[in-house]
């Protein structure tokens, strides 16, 4: 199980902007909604496996949510991995056991900081400091995948800066504006 943060920027009016926000996930967040056909974009909320939403401090649901999302067809269903040599990472995607015709998509690649505090300035939470795990710090599309085995080589400074101790790459059906299930997904720490 690979476990993702990644902070949304559309509470920021309320006066506290979260040093994390970036809008790119919370456009992230709105096109899962989108694709779902419902309105359900809310904090915190969890998207297993990219099929399934539920409230991210429900464990009993989250839990259900990635049990029932690992019985659709292709999800988390391609091997993939990543290997760093020098100063470059090789993703490596397997072939899909469905046929090249059957499964495509796109891959992705995430800066991760393991673990960032957080002082809160104003909410529920003022005055509190909150350890957020695994940030999604940068997001960096490495690729297609058409259903074939393949492998992508990116340089670490394309996705290394301070702060950035891991990362994750993961295979989604769609695109990042109709984001599908996930087919498969790797995690490594970059020290």
């Amino acid at each position: 199980m690979i476990a993702l943060s990644m902070p949304i920027d559309y509470w920021d009016y309320l006066g506290w902007k979260d040093t994390l926000a970036d809008a790119r996930f919370s456009a992230r967040q709105k096109a899962y909604s989108q694709m779902r056909g419902d309105r359900d974009v809310y904090t915190p909320q969890m998207v297993v496996n990219g099929a399934a939403h539920v409230i991210g401090s429900d464990r009993a649901g989250i839990e259900s949510a990635i049990g029932n999302t690992k019985k659709a067809v292709g999800v988390m269903s391609v091997p993939v991995s990543m290997t760093l040599a020098g100063k470059q990472i090789t993703v490596s995607v397997a072939a899909s056991d469905k046929g090249p015709a059957a499964m495509h998509g796109e891959i992705w690649i995430c800066s991760i900081s393991k673990a960032v505090p957080i002082s809160i300035g104003r909410g529920e939470n003022r005055g509190r400091e909150i350890t957020y795990f695994n940030v999604v710090r940068n997001l960096l599309k490495v690729g297609d995948w058409n259903g074939n085995a393949g492998s992508w080589t990116v340089p670490l400074e394309n996705i290394s800066r301070e702060g950035i101790d891991a990362a994750a790459v993961y295979v989604q059906d769609g695109s990042r504006d109709r984001p599908g299930p996930m087919l498969g997904a790797a995690y490594t720490s970059l020290h």
